[in-house]
């Protein structure tokens, strides 16, 4: 029998993100499904765009934990964006 703890199977942290990833997918794939609409809803799903984003930045392009010019490029390629669509669907909801 082998009792060696590196045979077990463990599954790894991109596998997880991977996961959430397909997850946050399938809410906003839910969410225009069933119709959802307003300002709120629109707000979630370009959020959950951005966190999606974030997360291929920070774990498929392996940018977490770096320091530097390409981490900032791609949290301001995010954030710049998210913001103008943001404050555009607020003033085209607001007026």
């Amino acid at each position: 029998m082998n009792t060696d703890n590196t045979s077990r199977q463990w599954v790894r942290a991109c596998t997880v993100v991977y996961a959430i990833m397909l997850l946050l997918t399938f809410a906003t794939w839910t969410a225009g499904k069933l119709g959802l609409q307003g300002l709120p809803v629109a707000l979630l799903v370009l959020f959950m765009a951005l966190l999606k984003g974030q997360l291929i930045g920070d774990w498929f392009m392996d940018l977490r934990g770096r320091a530097g010019i390409w981490r900032w490029i791609v949290v301001l390629w995010l954030l710049i964006p998210g913001t103008l669509v943001s404050w555009a669907f607020w003033m085209a909801n607001k007026g």
